[in-house]
């Protein structure tokens, strides 16, 4: 799994004040240059196994609207939430855009009652890229995979 030695200061804190609602990011994260691909999002603090690290948020759209979108795009940041609507984080300061597809992920994207949500599946050391498996993709096959994982399926 890809990891960064040196953590920036601009990570994002977890703790928040009490009575302010939760940022969409649950523990210190950054965003930094990936050996998978462009820039990957890297624990700035450990994660436990099975904790939400957070929910990608972004302009709620219809599916039509994000096949659209995602023509022509080398980088997606679009995730189907149901039979008809997806979540478009493009323009989106949300941190968790940055997770990479991966094929022997650290982490799980679920898609609850209209949120996109990612949970580690097993304990993320600080400095470790997370990355999940993204499934069906707009991609149809067509991408490289750059995972680097043992089982890498070779294509999104």
């Amino acid at each position: 799994m890809p990891r960064i030695t040196a953590l920036p200061t601009e990570a994002l804190p977890s703790q928040t004040a009490k009575g302010q609602p939760r940022p969409a990011e649950r523990f210190a994260l950054l965003v930094a240059d990936s050996l998978i691909d462009g820039l990957g999002l890297f624990a700035a603090e450990p994660i436990p196994a099975r904790s939400k690290i957070g929910e990608l948020r972004g302009e709620s759209i219809s599916l039509r609207e994000a096949r659209q979108r995602a023509k022509g795009r080398a980088r997606i940041h679009i995730v189907a939430v149901s039979d008809s609507r997806a979540i478009d984080a493009t323009d989106s300061a949300g941190l968790l855009r940055y997770v990479n597809h991966g094929c022997a992920p650290n982490a799980l994207l679920k898609i609850s009652q209209g949120r996109v949500e990612f949970y580690s599946i097993r304990a993320i050391e600080v400095g470790e890229e997370i990355s999940c498996h993204y499934g069906e993709t707009h991609h149809g096959g067509q991408l490289i995979c750059r995972c680097g994982a043992a089982n890498c399926a070779g294509t999104l």
